[in-house]
């Protein structure tokens, strides 16, 4: 069973490796909706298999770093593309929430991207 929370991040960014003359190679934002799963069984006592609450303080710090922020800047960003942003979340969150199953980001209302780990 899954469970998942959304959260939503401002954000610039250009993807610098498209070809010339491609949109966007230039300097643009999104109002990105990112959706982390969480897997595992519920809890006999509690119900529930994690405490929304803890999905949250455990994407808090990488929630700060994207926010209202340039992501060519971020680490490990230099090429912000939908895939690589929700590898790079991937990367930084799975070591805190060990029963992540999947991070979704929408770019926009109809274009993102699933990633699911190696």
């Amino acid at each position: 069973m899954e469970i998942f929370k959304v959260f939503m991040v401002e954000a610039a960014h250009r993807l610098p490796n498209v070809p010339p003359g491609h949109k966007c190679a230039r300097l643009h934002g999104h109002s990105f909706r990112i959706e982390l799963h969480v897997g595992g069984e519920p809890g006999a006592d509690t119900g529930w298999i994690m405490d929304f609450g803890d999905v949250k303080a455990a994407f808090q710090p990488i929630y700060d770093r994207l926010d209202h922020h340039y992501l060519n800047d971020i680490e490990g960003l230099e090429n912000p593309t939908s895939e690589r942003l929700a590898m790079w979340i991937w990367e930084q969150l799975k070591p805190t929430l060990p029963a992540l199953r999947e991070v979704v980001i929408h770019e926009t209302c109809t274009s993102g991207c699933r990633y699911r780990g190696q």
